[in-house]
């Protein structure tokens, strides 16, 4: 069941989105499921400020990240084990041990995949935060993904390269070919998934999402089965909606 908000500005999207996040934190040692790229950031500043303002606190919390990129070091400027701290950890009271975050550059990532989803499996993920690909992709879930896929590894679409080629200095050849990534089934095992979305390039995801028939063509078409989704759109994300 999709439950859908449309704001303005990313600004007003952010604060709607940690609404929903914050009642997630005032339960007890509940665990996160998280997200990179340039969408969660602003909620992230939120939980950031929070923490700092209010003293919410992470001692106790427990996350698990969607996604890693294969092939580059945990220290590397573009790996999601840094942007995580960059943006989140590193500013919160987090014990280093309760992240959990996909190894990309380990020398086997198949079995990084299993180690991955097995301790996946021993946490009931309480809020899933969730970006969505121009082409409607979650996670690295990219189209003709199985609904039933566990954490695997995925070879990105060259659509996907090009969008995220601006962390690579532009430069589509400098970004990795291949991911680690939770798997359609392991998004779907969360109590609630927190869904944000910004901008133009995002309506015609967004309304296979919400209003398309529920095809493996459009991965994040999946979450229709979902009992909770909170969908926190902008004006231009929204566009394209029907309704």
């Amino acid at each position: 069941m999709f439950h859908i908000t449309v704001k303005s500005n990313y600004d007003e999207v952010s604060a709607e989105a940690f609404k929903t996040m914050k009642e997630v934190l005032e339960q007890e040692k509940p665990v996160l499921g998280l997200a990179t790229g340039s969408s969660p950031v602003g909620l992230y500043q939120c939980m950031i400020k929070d923490h700092q303002e209010n003293g919410t606190s992470y001692k106790d919390i427990l996350t698990f990240n969607l996604d890693e990129y294969v092939g580059i070091p945990r220290d590397h400027e573009q790996s999601y084990w840094t942007f995580m701290h960059q943006e989140l950890f590193d500013h919160i009271d987090i014990p280093e041990e309760n992240v959990h975050v996909p190894v990309g550059c380990g020398e086997d990532p198949e079995a990084d995949c299993v180690a991955y989803e097995a301790e996946l499996v021993k946490h009931d993920i309480d809020i899933q935060v969730l970006g969505i690909g121009s082409d409607g992709h979650i996670a690295f879930n990219e189209p003709g993904t199985p609904f039933d896929s566990p954490t695997h590894l995925m070879d990105l679409e060259q659509q996907t390269i090009n969008d995220n080629a601006r962390f690579f200095d532009n430069d589509p050849s400098k970004v990795p070919t291949r991911a680690i990534t939770m798997g359609l089934a392991s998004i779907m095992r969360a109590k609630k998934i927190l869904m944000i979305a910004t901008g133009a390039n995002k309506a015609d995801a967004v309304k296979g999402m919400l209003e398309g028939p529920k095809t493996v063509e459009c991965p994040a078409s999946i979450l229709q089965d979902h009992p909770d989704v909170v969908v926190v759109l902008d004006e231009a994300a929204a566009s394209k909606l029907s309704k």
